[in-house]
């Protein structure tokens, strides 16, 4: 696995990155959206999207590890958007302060979970070529149920805080937010969704992430889902290393 350099964007977010391991004339970036909760840990899928000849970079959400603010304050998708908003302008690592030069020609987000709804969300802006969006939450309406899958804690933004620490600095109000069915709310923006931008992977037997939402979703969006018997809570690493060819063509299409 290859040692990622880290950088800051806006202040305030911190995110691991890795240039291609060859470089190429045509820039392209892939941004990893993690879930939530989990520790960050997809640098062995860093360094694979890194030898396919990809930009990669790997944010932490405002107000989540590394990175400073509260969790949940604005649309964790807005934070993906704020790296985008940077990369022209070149990244330095933190370490020894070296610069990358950075004119991206494809911007490209894959995200899971949690993730999976910034992935979508972030279709909307016209610099993102395309997503993908594995397991994703596409509808908040189901939080009851897949927080009590998670814990039977009946506050879960107290479970989040007891069990992650100050891994995600998240409040109570903030949580609640997803509860209204606007905020971070991929459904709400059905509408407005590009079924060519959009490829969506989840199993039937998802124990977090009922696969009917999903497959709801898809229908009344026309985007592409992957729909598979089994497999859980699928892995994002596991997804895109196995299925990368179908990936790539994708991101190559128009």
């Amino acid at each position: 696995m290859s040692w990622a350099f880290r950088a800051r964007f806006k202040k305030d977010i911190v995110a691991e990155f890795l240039p291609p391991a060859q470089p190429r004339k045509k820039q392209k970036v892939i941004i990893l959206c993690d879930g939530m909760p989990g520790i960050p840990r997809k640098q062995p899928l860093m360094t694979f999207l890194a030898a396919k000849g990809y930009w990669v970079f790997y944010p932490r959400y405002r107000g989540a590890w590394e990175s400073a603010g509260e969790f949940l304050q604005e649309s964790p998708h807005k934070d993906i958007l704020d790296v985008i908003d940077e990369l022209p302008k070149g990244v330095r690592e933190l370490a020894f302060g070296k610069r990358f030069e950075l004119f991206p020609d494809e911007i490209f987000v894959i995200g899971g979970s949690f993730g999976g709804a910034a992935a979508i969300l972030a279709s909307l802006d016209a610099r993102v070529k395309k997503v993908v969006a594995n397991c994703p939450v596409v509808d908040w309406s189901i939080l009851d149920e897949e927080q009590k899958a998670e814990t039977s804690n009946p506050n879960y933004a107290a479970y989040i805080r007891e069990a992650f620490g100050n891994g995600y600095r998240l409040s109570d109000r903030n949580w609640r937010k997803l509860s209204n069915g606007k905020f971070y709310s991929p459904v709400h923006h059905a509408r407005e969704i590009k079924a060519a931008k959009v490829m969506m992977f989840h199993a039937k037997d998802d124990p977090y992430v009922p696969y009917k939402s999903v497959k709801k979703f898809a229908e009344r969006t026309g985007v592409k889902l992957n729909l598979f018997e089994r497999g859980g809570h699928l892995s994002t690493e596991m997804i895109v290393q196995r299925y990368w060819k179908r990936i790539k063509k994708f991101f190559a299409s128009d």
